[in-house]
């Protein structure tokens, strides 16, 4: 199976690092997906939702504020400057990790639409369990 090697990192350091199926971005002109043997290129990327579809096909999702890709044919490279990974073994962990991701948006996004896409992006994908 085809892979890539995704990171994360913001200025506290790597919040994220595996390889993945598949990774999709919220870049600055839109969501993009990010396949094994992409097109290289560097992508300024909003406040939203990164969506991590791991090798098992579970998603893991980590909510930026903004940042940068560098996209490579086997590699991912996120550098932002703030990001919280929504998730945890518990509701309370769940709860709080999604109440974060949403003040880290808010915090950065003058735009009501982008704040509620990303918002309902994250509460779907936190319900559905992926």
């Amino acid at each position: 199976m085809d892979t890539l090697k995704l990171e994360i990192v913001t200025p506290e350091g790597q919040i994220f690092s595996n390889d993945v199926k598949d990774v999709t971005l919220p870049g600055s002109e839109g969501e993009f997906g990010v396949y094994p043997g992409h097109a290289s290129l560097v992508s300024l990327l909003q406040a939203g939702v990164i969506d991590i579809e791991l090798g098992d096909g579970k998603h893991e999702i980590v909510a930026i504020n903004w940042g940068h890709a560098k996209v490579d044919e086997n590699s991912v490279t996120v550098l932002a400057d703030g990001a919280v990974s929504v998730g945890g073994n518990s509701e309370g962990e769940i709860a709080r990790s999604l109440e974060n991701a949403q003040k880290l948006i808010e915090s950065m996004s003058d735009s009501d639409v982008a704040i509620a896409t990303a918002t309902a992006k994250i509460e779907s994908i936190a319900k559905s369990g992926r």
